[in-house]
């Protein structure tokens, strides 16, 4: 790839292009947190469609800005925000983990974390409401 630079910087371009190249340096936290994230959109699907039927409890989006998303446009805009926000989550974690994987780890530990306890409460619902 050809480097254009300005005074020995490295070119935008290129300065991608070598982010892109090299693996992930949180490759399975990553993992771990697209995965709970992903339940996390499977057991909100399932309490929201089939969470309560005749005299049971009818489940509701109790965040207000997925609610927003969910009521406007539908099931398919809420999980478009949620995976966006996944990304940004991940995006950030990335950037974090160039300067100092420690925090970045941890960060995304965390974030996984409290995404494994919203998945747990909705699983808890579940059996509760079956």
């Amino acid at each position: 790839m050809k480097d254009i630079s300005d005074h020995d910087q490295p070119s935008t371009a290129r300065a991608l292009y070598l982010m892109v190249r090299q693996s992930l340096p949180l490759e399975r936290e990553t993992g771990l947190f697209i995965f709970a994230s992903s339940l996390d959109v499977l057991t909100t699907w399932y309490l929201l469609y089939y969470g309560g039927t005749g005299e049971r409890t009818w489940f509701v989006e109790s965040n207000p800005i997925p609610r927003y998303f969910l009521y406007s446009w539908g099931f398919d805009a809420l999980v478009y925000f949620k995976f966006a926000l996944v990304a940004f989550v991940i995006l950030i974690c990335q950037v974090i983990a160039r300067r100092n994987l420690s925090i970045g780890r941890r960060v995304l530990n965390f974030a996984t974390l409290m995404v494994s306890v919203v998945v747990i409460y909705s699983i808890v619902l579940m059996v509760q409401n079956a």
